[in-house]
């Protein structure tokens, strides 16, 4: 079984983030990173050289496939920030139709600027994903 290429590593967060050559998304993502530390109680952690993610989880398939995952991450891409939810939370539907600007594709949401969402929505988000996988993957 092939091993993740994304994996949990000791790179420098703020390293990362500072690479950022938009001011204000770097802005962004120091902000994200710091909102999303308080509101999960993990420290920021790379995962891969392009992931911040906070907690993680070792998850096994029935195909055998098995790892371990960011409970919660987001990365700064080109076009926007994807952030890395589960795919089901609770409320996710009524949650994302008052969370503001975003695009969705399967568990990733992505947003071109933190002033576009609703942050108090965004919390509420991230803590009902991180219940949902803690209860799939206790």
């Amino acid at each position: 079984m092939a091993q993740n290429k994304t994996t949990e590593n000791n790179l420098s967060v703020p390293a990362f983030l500072n690479t950022i050559p938009d001011e204000n998304k770097r802005a962004d993502c120091f902000n994200l990173s710091d909102m999303l530390s308080q509101t999960t109680g993990f420290k920021a952690k790379m995962w891969g050289n392009a992931i911040v993610g906070f907690g993680s989880y070792h998850y096994k398939y029935e195909s055998g496939r098995e790892g371990d995952a960011p409970l919660v991450g987001f990365s700064p891409r080109k076009e926007a920030i994807a952030l890395y939810l589960s795919a089901q939370f609770k409320n996710r539907d009524e949650l994302l139709a008052r969370f503001g600007k975003h695009k969705t594709a399967k568990a990733c949401i992505y947003v071109k600027k933190m002033s576009d969402i609703n942050v108090e929505v965004l919390k509420e988000m991230v803590t009902n994903s991180v219940a949902r996988i803690s209860s799939l993957y206790p």
